[in-house]
C-alpha cells in the first residue's frame, strides 16, 4: 500500500484525511484516490526514463476516469487507448491527441476514423486485415496515418494467463517472423500508412525482469532484421506490464525496469514508448467498505460487507489477493478468521479469504491495491448501483465520480406498451 495511506493514532487516513470522515460523507462503498500517490509515481517514471528520448503513455483501461487523465495529462502524459471511448475521455479530460497509441485487436472502421479525425500519434496494428481497413480509410480521408506494427514475440510473461498477451496462443499481435513482409508491403503499397515503429506489450504484473530483457532482444532482432531490408524506425513502443506488491509479491522498481530499458535500447537511437497502467495507479486507490454482518457457521466465519464482486472484480475473475485493514485499529478485540465477502448473489463473491480481523458490525475497512482494474471494470450486475470516486488531496476530498442511483440504472430502459 502507498504510504500515501497510513495509520495516525490507530484511523487510517488518505493523506491528511481520515477515511471514517470519508464515509461519513460519501459513504459506502466507495473508491477513495490520493492525488499525490499518483503524482509520485509518475514522477518515478519520468526520473527512470530522463536519459533517453521516451514517452509514458498512460495504459486507460487500468483507470479511466477522466480526474485521473486530467492529472497525468498535466503532467505531459501520453496514453494508450483500446476504444473510441478511452479516446473521447482523454480527449475530454485534456489529453493531446498527437500523444495517444491507439492499440486493440478490434478497432471498428468508426473508431479508426475518429481516430484519424482528431489526428491520434500512431496505430498500434494487431493484424494483417486491421492494417488493409486502416490504409483504406486513412486514404479516403487523404490523411497520412503514423503505424506502428504490434509483434507477438511468443514470450512466456510468467504471468496469470489470463492477462498474459505475448504467447502464441494469445488473440495480439503479429508473428515476428511476419512483419519484415509487412513491412515491405506497407512501404511499397500504402502510401497513406507512414511507418513509425515497432510495438510489442507481452503480459501484466510482471514481477520479475527476465520477460522483459527476452522481449527486448527479440525486438532488437527484429529492427537489426528491418534495417537489413533498408526500413528504419522513430520508435520502439515496449508496452507495459511492470507488477506491482499486493501481497508477497517483489517486483523490479520503476527504477530499475527504467534502468534495464534504457541501457538496453539506448544504442539504437529510437524513441522508446512505454505504456504503464496498474503500475502507476494501483496503490493510489483504496475501496471503502461497511461491515453490514458477522456470520459464524460450523466451516467458515463470514463478514459481510456491503462492497461486492460488482464493484471489485479481481478476486472473482482471477483470485486475486488484496490487503484488507481496518480503518480503526482496535487492540482490545482478539482477531478472527474471515471470508470477506459482499452482498452480491454468487458464491464467487468474496473479497478476501481467510483474513485475521477484530472487527465488529459497522466497522470500516480498506481493500487496498485497487486503483488499477477496479471501478474501471465494476458493473451494475444484481441492480447495484456504482460507487463513487473520491480523490484526497492533502486535507481535501473531492467527489471525482457520483453514486449512481437506482434510477439512473434503467435511465434508459423502455417497458413494451402492450
Amino acid at each position: 500500500m502507498s504510504p500515501y495511506f497510513s495509520y495516525k493514532n490507530g484511523l487510517l487516513y488518505a493523506e491528511e484525511v481520515n477515511l471514517v470522515d470519508v464515509a461519513t460523507q460519501a459513504h459506502t462503498p466507495c473508491y477513495v484516490y490520493s492525488r499525490h500517490a499518483l503524482i509520485h509515481n509518475w514522477q518515478a517514471f519520468a526520473e527512470a526514463f530522463k536519459t533517453v528520448p521516451h514517452r509514458i503513455c498512460y495504459a486507460v483501461k487500468a483507470n479511466a476516469n477522466l480526474a485521473i487523465l486530467n492529472l497525468l495529462a498535466a503532467q505531459g502524459a501520453g496514453f494508450d487507448i483500446v476504444s473510441s471511448g478511452e479516446l473521447e475521455r482523454v480527449l475530454a479530460a485534456g489529453g493531446r491527441a498527437d500523444k495517444i497509441i491507439f492499440s486493440g485487436v478490434a478497432k471498428q472502421s468508426a473508431e479508426i476514423l475518429r481516430a484519424i479525425e482528431v489526428g491520434v500519434g500512431c496505430f498500434n496494428v494487431e493484424s494483417v486485415s486491421e492494417l488493409e481497413r486502416i490504409h483504406t480509410l486513412a486514404a479516403r480521408e487523404q490523411k497520412r496515418v503514423n503505424i506502428a506494427i504490434r509483434i507477438n514475440p511468443n514470450i512466456d510473461a510468467r504471468t496469470h494467463p489470463y492477462i498474459a498477451t505475448g504467447l502464441s496462443n494469445n488473440k495480439f499481435g503479429i508473428d515476428r517472423y511476419d512483419v519484415v513482409a509487412l513491412y515491405k508491403k506497407i512501404q511499397a503499397t500504402m502510401p497513406y500508412c507512414q511507418l513509425t515503429g515497432i510495438a510489442c506489450h507481452i503480459g501484466s504484473q510482471l514481477t520479475e525482469l527476465g520477460p522483459f530483457v527476452e522481449t527486448i532482444e527479440c525486438m532488437l532482432a527484429v529492427i537489426a532484421e528491418l534495417k537489413r531490408a533498408g526500413i528504419t524506425l522513430k520508435q520502439i513502443d515496449m508496452g507495459g506490464g511492470l507488477g506491482v506488491r499486493y501481497r508477497d509479491e517483489t517486483p523490479p522498481a520503476i527504477a530499475e525496469y527504467g534502468r534495464l530499458l534504457c541501457e538496453k535500447l539506448k544504442e539504437s537511437g529510437l524513441e522508446i514508448i512505454i505504456e504503464p497502467g496498474r503500475s502507476l495507479v494501483a496503490d493510489t486507490g483504496i475501496l471503502l467498505t461497511r461491515v453490514e454482518y458477522l456470520k459464524q457457521t460450523r466451516a467458515k466465519n463470514f463478514a459481510i460487507v456491503d462492497a461486492g464482486m460488482n464493484d471489485l472484480l479481481r478476486p472473482a475473475l482471477y483470485e486475486a489477493w488484496h490487503p484488507i485493514l481496518p480503518v480503526v485499529q482496535h487492540s482490545d478485540r482478539p482477531g478472527v478468521l474471515y471470508d470477506v465477502v459482499g452482498p452480491v448473489c454468487e458464491s464467487a463473491d468474496f473479497l478476501g479469504k481467510n483474513r485475521l480481523l477484530a472487527l465488529a458490525e459497522g466497522d470500516l475497512i480498506a481493500i487496498a491495491g485497487v486503483g488499477a482494474y477496479g471501478a474501471c471494470m465494476s458493473s451494475n450486475y444484481n441492480a447495484r448501483p456504482r460507487a463513487a470516486e473520491i480523490m484526497v488531496d492533502r486535507e481535501k476530498m473531492y467527489v471525482i465520480r457520483e453514486r449512481e442511483t437506482v434510477q439512473d440504472l434503467f435511465a434508459w430502459e423502455k417497458v413494451l406498451l402492450c
